[in-house]
């Protein structure tokens, strides 16, 4: 998805850096036929999906906000690999901290909240239908659908691919680079599901519960960012191989990068504690609104044949 080895471009036996990034550079894309064609086949079957709920289901109203946000998911995930950032992603550390957050943490809430696999589901019929809810019912299913696997592997997969030899293999090795930016994308979907999806899950967070997991996550953006920020010497030995002449200098880019790991991704992680707090809010409103016109509707129906004051127990 990025363009040749460590994103530069390898002449004879060498590899050279690509031109600095500045000015018009800032326009430079690459379309590799794979990500565009998988892109193309998602919005495909989802577009499929939601024309066959219409047309099995008429009185079923799908949101167009959730395809919307499928739509903008997609547009997402071809910045972070289509243009400068995709073509510039093996060359600057900090350029591949923001295709990482671009994937995780805006493209992912995109499709969580799109709720893809609630529209096939509910789009499908027949055998295929059944099938479906099989998967969906299966045991790794139910594993993956878990808001603490979610989580589990949210806080795994980040420092993992961010501070071990790992990314090291991702910059000498374009198929695994390539897969990472599929994985960034799965784990920001599941861990994002449980706070915006609607997909078919036998487990829901309460709106308490979904703050608890969004607040326990922040520290996992800023240890690692703050680990990058305060190494010392170039951590990836591949962004050796072409010695780079512009930009900030290979510390200096690590510690860029750490910084927009640190500050944006905490950023777009406390962002969504907001509405979470809210609905939190209109649902014990509700609830103590709720309360009240049962105690009213309770007095107004005087006391009970035995003469005991509403709610009492026997043992009163």
């Amino acid at each position: 998805m990025s363009a040749g080895l460590l994103g530069a471009r390898i002449v004879g036996s060498g590899v050279v850096p690509l031109p600095p990034l500045v000015g018009s550079r800032f326009a430079s894309t690459s379309f590799d036929p794979v990500p565009v064609l998988l892109i193309l086949a998602a919005l495909a079957v989802y577009l499929w999906a939601l024309r066959s709920l219409r047309r099995h289901h008429p009185g079923h109203h799908w949101p167009a906000a959730r395809t919307a946000a499928f739509v903008g998911g997609l547009l997402v995930t071809s910045v972070a690999i289509f243009s400068f950032i995709g073509v510039y992603d093996g060359e600057l550390f900090w350029d591949h901290m923001v295709q990482h957050l671009l994937l995780i943490m805006v493209a992912g809430p995109l499709f969580a909240y799109s709720s893809p696999v609630a529209l096939v589901w509910r789009g499908t019929t027949g055998s295929l239908h059944r099938r479906l809810t099989g998967v969906l019912r299966s045991p790794v299913a139910q594993f993956l659908g878990h808001p603490i696997v979610a989580f589990v592997v949210y806080a795994v997969v980040i420092p993992l691919t961010h501070l071990t030899s790992f990314y090291n293999l991702t910059l000498e090795n374009e198929p695994v680079h390539n897969a990472e930016h599929i994985v960034y994308l799965l784990v920001g979907y599941l861990f994002w599901r449980q706070i915006f999806g609607i997909e078919p899950n036998r487990f829901r967070l309460h709106p308490a519960l979904q703050y608890l997991y969004l607040f326990l996550a922040v520290p996992i953006d800023t240890f690692t960012g703050l680990s990058l920020d305060n190494a010392s010497h170039e951590l990836f030995p591949a962004y050796l191989a072409f010695h780079r002449t512009w930009g900030p200098s290979l510390v200096e880019d690590l510690h860029i990068g750490g910084v927009i790991m640190w500050v944006g991704g905490d950023t777009l992680m406390l962002w969504p504690m907001v509405p979470v707090a809210l609905h939190w809010m209109h649902m014990e409103e509700r609830r103590a609104v709720r309360s009240d016109r049962e105690e009213d509707a309770a007095l107004l129906a005087g006391p009970p044949p035995n003469g005991r004051p509403p709610h009492s127990s026997n043992g009163a």
